[in-house]
């Protein structure tokens, strides 16, 4: 069996966050149409929370990301300069 390779920014079904997001809002207007058989109504919605799992996950990375990087770049603050006016 062949190993897996992480890439950033995509998920292991190959797809980048904007082709998860962009067919998560084909199945909502799928469902919301009301015109899909049963089993494929759950199918689609099994599909639908598992994209919406994925972009919750990769989102939640990156905020941990960008919180990393801003901490990063922020000034420690230094109490030995007067910062006020006189």
């Amino acid at each position: 069996m062949a190993e897996q390779t992480h890439i950033p920014g995509i998920d292991h079904e190959g797809l980048s966050f904007r082709q998860a997001s962009e067919e998560l809002e084909v199945i909502v207007r799928l469902l919301e149409g009301n015109q899909l058989e049963l089993e494929e109504s759950l199918e689609k919605y099994e599909r639908g929370v598992f994209l919406l799992r994925t972009l919750q996950s990769r989102l939640n990375e990156a905020q941990q990301k960008i919180s990393v990087l801003l901490g990063e770049i922020e000034p420690e603050s230094d109490d030995s300069t007067d910062t006020t006016l006189s």
